[in-house]
């Protein structure tokens, strides 16, 4: 661990990845610990045309006892590289490497026993099918999933035939870009130099966004058609989003309290296919990242993800709560059940009597 670009107490390890047809690709992993030592932590994935910047997430969880990480996804943030095409990936299943080492560090390394993990929208795609994936491994105890990208936000004949089309031409330029919108009204509603109140790196995360390329559009399809699909991850998983969609092109003060990304209906609507224990939360006012959302919504967020860590994810070895037996279980039930027995037994015998005699 060095020191990371947010200054202490942020420490920052780079994961070694190997080299994809760019030439060498890294990850990077930010740790904040504790004040006391714990063996509670949270793994922070980000989205699209994003990085890990979001230091109040950290301070949530820290002032509660949980180490924080978050993982600057290859060609992303902390780990583009001058030679490469930023946020690309051909499939999503290309970043279940880092997510792999990032799970073992923490766990395995850093002597964690439960383990948290945190996606914001593409994010919250990328980690639904890595946590579906290592169902079976105890890795992940809990998701929260901020926003997540479960479908594009245009009309359907764009999402399914067009796409489709597209999809079918990217193996032959897969770096080919697509003329579509800019995010530049998220990006005004966000950054302290416009109409925001957050200030990052424009360098990792511009104003009007990355390129969209033809590969990037089909790892993105396949891998929200393999959601659409149903999933079954095992762990406990808080979907939230905003309660409003704002679609215009043109900067309005809606802009500052809708999600101006992402169509929410779809993110409610395909949320059940992650698995059977799906919390769905929504926030009046949320902007895309609810995170980086109005002061008072913000907190109200935080509030809520509060009480559903607590009420999902106590810490290990809290003693499970007592259920109350059922009726039928209750010591006066079996004693009920038995004197019915009898007097079902005495009532047939003086039956067969009768039809003896």
């Amino acid at each position: 661990m060095e020191t990371d670009v947010l200054g202490p107490p942020y420490e920052r390890h780079t994961i070694d990845l190997g080299t994809d047809d760019e030439g060498p690709v890294v990850a990077t992993l930010v740790r904040r610990r504790a004040d006391k030592p714990t063996r509670r932590a949270v793994l922070y994935v980000h989205g699209f045309v994003d990085y890990f910047f979001q230091t109040h997430l950290a301070d949530f969880f820290v002032e509660r006892g949980w180490d924080f990480y978050a993982l600057d996804l290859r060609k992303y943030g902390r780990s583009l590289l001058p030679h490469q095409t930023p946020n690309f990936a051909r499939s999503l299943t290309e970043y279940f490497p880092e997510l792999d080492e990032a799970a073992r560090i923490i766990r395995e390394q850093d002597g964690h026993d439960q383990m948290l993990v945190a996606g914001h929208s593409t994010g919250g795609l990328i980690t639904s099918l890595w946590s579906h994936a290592r169902s079976d491994r105890g890795i992940v105890d809990g998701l929260f999933l901020n926003s997540p990208f479960f479908d594009f936000n245009v009309p359907w004949v764009l999402r399914r035939p067009l796409m489709n089309l597209v999809g079918r031409t990217s193996s032959r330029n897969p770096y080919r870009v697509l003329p579509v919108g800019t995010l530049g009204v998220y990006g005004q509603s966000l950054h302290s130099d416009h109409r925001g109140e957050w200030t990052y790196e424009l360098d990792w995360k511009p104003l009007l966004g990355f390129p969209v390329r033809t590969g990037w559009l089909e790892a993105i399809r396949r891998g929200q058609a393999r959601l659409r699909a149903g999933l079954t991850i095992d762990a406990p998983v808080l979907v939230a989003c905003s309660t409003r969609t704002y679609r215009g092109r043109a900067w309005s003060e809606d802009a500052r309290v809708t999600d101006t990304v992402l169509d929410v209906e779809h993110i409610v609507r395909w949320a059940p296919k992650l698995g059977s224990r799906v919390t769905i939360a929504r926030f009046d006012g949320g902007m895309h990242d609810l995170t980086l959302s109005g002061k008072e919504v913000r907190a109200e967020v935080f509030r809520e993800l509060g009480r559903w860590v607590d009420g999902f994810l106590p810490p290990t070895g809290t003693p499970e709560e007592e259920i109350p037996p059922a009726p039928e279980d209750s010591a006066e039930g079996v004693a009920r059940a038995e004197a019915e027995a009898k007097l079902a037994a005495g009532a047939s015998g003086d039956k067969a009597d009768t039809t003896t005699a």
